[in-house]
């Protein structure tokens, strides 16, 4: 696709003409991955997705939520349970077993890696630097979060 598959707020482009802009100026975020994970997307827009993914959140302990480091919460170096799963369920919906499988073991294996050090999961980890948890936003990273559990376990249980 020639501009990459993405609108302003990272939806996919699904119609033509001016509604599209540019990937370099699209906003990244995992956002992306919401109509490949409810089966939306045509394949190239899902192979658009999978390079964006490779290049720019896929990191040692799973996926970035934006590639922006802003010291807020949802941006990098941070990584949300929630849109760790619709990425992998969204790559699975398209075939992309490989990727999906590669993401939730290195997503589990960070939970693990934090709850060994802290007994505890976390609302988001640090996806960048596995040593350090993460954070930024408007309060401190919260404890034993239900998303974080669920995706956990849905993972493990797969």
């Amino acid at each position: 696709m020639k501009n990459g598959g993405f609108l302003r707020g990272s939806v996919l482009a699904i119609g033509t003409g001016s509604s599209r802009v540019d990937a370099e100026d699209a906003i990244k975020d995992l956002g992306i991955m919401f109509p490949l994970s409810f089966g939306i997307a045509t394949k190239e827009q899902a192979q658009s997705c999978v390079k964006r993914i490779e290049s720019d959140f896929l990191q040692e302990g799973g996926l970035l939520t934006t590639p922006y480091n802003t010291g807020q919460q949802w941006d990098a170096p941070n990584g949300w349970a929630p849109l760790q799963w619709i990425s992998i369920k969204g790559l699975l919906n398209y075939e992309h077993k490989n990727l999906a499988r590669e993401i939730a073991l290195r997503s589990t294996k960070l939970n693990e890696k934090v709850f060994q050090r802290t007994g505890k999961m976390l609302e988001k980890y640090n996806v960048v630097d596995t040593n350090l948890e993460g954070g930024g936003g408007e309060y401190p990273v919260q404890d034993g979060f239900g998303w974080t559990n669920g995706v956990y376990l849905a993972i493990k249980n797969a």
